[in-house]
C-alpha cells in the first residue's frame, strides 16, 4: 500500500506560479514511479505529468509543457509539481498517482493504483 497525500494548493492570479507537494509513505517510494492528474469541474480527470522512479525520465502533457516540472526527492519521499505561468484554464482538483510498475500508458489514470484526497488551485484572470 502507498499513502499519499498532496498539499500546496490555492488562489492565485494568473500568470503566478504554485508548487504542489505529495508525500508519500508505506511501501517503497525510491522504486514507486508518480504521476499528477487533474480534473475541473465537470470534466474528466486529465493527465499533467508523470515522473520515473529515479526522476531521470519525465512526461507532460502538451498543455503544461514548458510551465510545469514535476520532479521527486526520495529522500523525502515526495514528488513536485512546480506551475507557473499559471492559467484560469489551468483551474482544477490536482491529484498525485503511484504506481510499483511503469504504466504502458504513463497518461492513463487507471494504470495508477494509489491516489491522493486532491488539493485545488484556482487560478484568477
Amino acid at each position: 500500500q502507498v499513502q499519499l497525500v498532496e498539499s500546496g494548493g490555492g488562489l492565485v492570479q494568473a500568470g503566478g506560479s504554485l508548487r504542489l507537494s505529495c508525500a508519500a509513505s508505506g511501501r517503497t517510494f525510491s522504486s514507486t514511479v508518480m504521476g499528477w492528474f487533474r480534473q475541473a469541474p465537470g470534466k474528466e480527470r486529465e493527465f499533467v505529468a508523470h515522473i520515473s522512479w529515479t526522476g531521470r525520465s519525465t512526461y507532460y502533457a502538451d498543455s503544461v509543457k514548458g510551465r510545469f516540472t514535476i520532479s521527486r526527492d526520495n529522500a523525502k519521499n515526495t514528488v513536485y509539481l512546480q506551475m507557473n505561468g499559471l492559467k484560469p484554464e489551468d483551474t482544477a482538483v490536482y491529484y498525485c498517482a503511484a504506481a510499483q510498475v511503469r504504466p504502458y500508458d504513463v497518461a492513463r489514470s487507471t494504470e495508477y493504483p494509489y491516489w491522493g484526497q486532491g488539493t485545488q488551485v484556482t487560478v484568477s484572470s
